[in-house]
């Protein structure tokens, strides 16, 4: 019975071997990113700067505006909890308006000053702070700009100090000057620890890819030594088969060789016809040992590696003819449908022959006493398209993709090279073989070869 199967040219693709990287890893880190771990530490610097601030105001000293400065604290604290829960979520508050921040600040921070001591209050340290981690938090431009808002409140604070009958100059003129060296201070050592932080993320994502690529090789080199492994291992076994079989029809042909001689002698001497009749069934026995024997040498003979046009249906004959005397062959049936006009195939005849004697002893050995194996030739797109097909119990789905991996077998006995060696072989001649199907009522192999002319295109 022939089963119709569609042509698969798909190509499956290698699988994958090394490791996604994330975002993370793939990109130089942006500004937000960096912006994470500053603002941790801005929340930090906000909670210090107002236990200091409720410290000064309520222990330390004894302003005349003990409740408005308190207030103020208040109105800075509400504003730090509200960033301490933006930045428990992983988000920077009002990331996208740092000025309005800035503004806020010299806003906040001249309100404390000029509540407290003007411009000898302890509090116009906090434009310090407040440009430290501005320059942290946001880019040079963002912190100069910062800057020129600090220095619009404490131009504001001296007015208004003065207009109270304050006389500071020197004190006011100190302060511009160190929030400016704060500034450029600053400025220049975020940028010097944001460039190493970028150099660094760079070289770690080298690193990373690196990594991957060296896994990536590993695993290729390792594929291709243990295939190597495996090719040798076969090679070796058919070598020592072939000594073997060598051997054997050498110690065995020659006395079958003199005992042809002495049958034929007797038969030509004047006997009855029975034993004349007897002595033709002996050589008759006699020579098919002989086929036998140089059938085997045939086969074990070192394999070449040379192309030749040949015609598939006689390589599958050839295999047949050797399987015949496989042990396992008994009570079985192998039934082969040719199809017409076949083109001539270019391959190293042996090494096909192998293939196709692997896959009919496969199927030999799936299968129970009164089964059918049948074998089926057809032309397709690609040349010619070889079905083998048994009525075993089948392989079960979960093994379906490590048939043609190196030692993966399903039987008791075997080496799990057998179909991993036919694999190589066919991709050698450049064709392929395939599992078309295997279900509890059988299962079918199909070998796909290129014309002659395909191939010395």
């Amino acid at each position: 019975m022939f089963y119709p199967v569609q042509d698969d040219n798909s190509t499956v693709p290698l699988p994958a071997m090394p490791k996604k990287l994330g975002p993370s890893l793939t990109a130089p880190p942006s500004q937000s990113s960096w912006q994470l771990p500053a603002e941790t530490i801005t929340v930090r610097i906000h909670w210090f700067g107002l236990c200091v601030g409720y410290l000064l105001v309520n222990v330390l000293g004894q302003p005349h505006y003990r409740a408005e400065l308190n207030g103020i604290l208040t109105l800075g604290a509400v504003y730090a909890l509200i960033d301490t829960w933006w930045s428990a979520r992983g988000q920077v508050f009002l990331e996208r308006w740092p000025l309005f921040i800035s503004a806020m600040e010299a806003i906040f921070i001249g309100l404390l000053c000029h509540f407290d001591q003007g411009l000898d209050s302890l509090f116009r340290f906090y434009y310090f702070l407040s440009l430290i981690v501005c320059a942290f938090r946001n880019s040079p431009l963002v912190t100069f700009s910062t800057l020129g808002l600090h220095f619009v409140s404490y131009i504001a604070l001296a007015i208004v100090q003065k207009d109270r009958g304050g006389d500071q100059i020197q004190a006011f003129a100190l302060q511009l000057v160190f929030m400016a060296w704060v500034t450029w201070a600053s400025t220049a050592l975020a940028t010097l620890l944001k460039g190493a932080s970028r150099r660094l993320f760079e070289m770690n994502a080298q690193l990373t890819q690196n990594q991957t690529l060296l896994e990536k090789r590993i695993d290729l080199r390792t594929h291709e030594l243990q295939e190597s492994q495996a090719l040798l291992v076969q090679h070796e076994k058919q070598a020592a088969f072939g000594l073997l079989a060598a051997g054997i029809a050498h110690e065995v042909g020659n006395p079958l060789t003199a005992i042809s001689n002495l049958v034929q002698l007797l038969n030509r001497r004047p006997l009855d016809a029975d034993m004349h009749e007897r002595l033709n069934l002996i050589d008759e026995q006699l020579r098919r040992i002989q086929r036998t024997l140089r059938e085997l040498v045939d086969f074990s003979r070192p394999a070449s590696n040379i192309r030749t046009v040949c015609n598939v249906h006689g390589v599958i004959d050839s295999a047949l003819n050797i399987a015949k005397y496989y042990k396992r062959m008994k009570g079985k049936m192998i039934i082969t449908t040719y199809g017409p006009d076949l083109p001539a195939v270019s391959m190293v005849r042996d090494r096909v022959l192998q293939v196709f004697l692997n896959l009919i002893l496969n199927a030999l050995d799936a299968t129970q006493e009164g089964t059918v194996i049948e074998l089926t030739t057809a032309t397709c797109d690609e040349g010619i398209r070889i079905l083998i097909r048994d009525e075993g119990s089948g392989i079960p789905a979960a093994q379906h993709d490590l048939l043609f991996q190196p030692y993966f077998t399903t039987k008791e006995t075997g080496t799990g090279l057998g179909l991993f060696v036919c694999r190589n072989i066919l991709q050698e001649a450049g064709g392929r073989i395939e599992l078309v199907c295997s279900t509890t009522a059988g299962t079918t192999f199909a070998v796909t070869l290129p014309g002659a002319q395909s191939v010395t295109a």
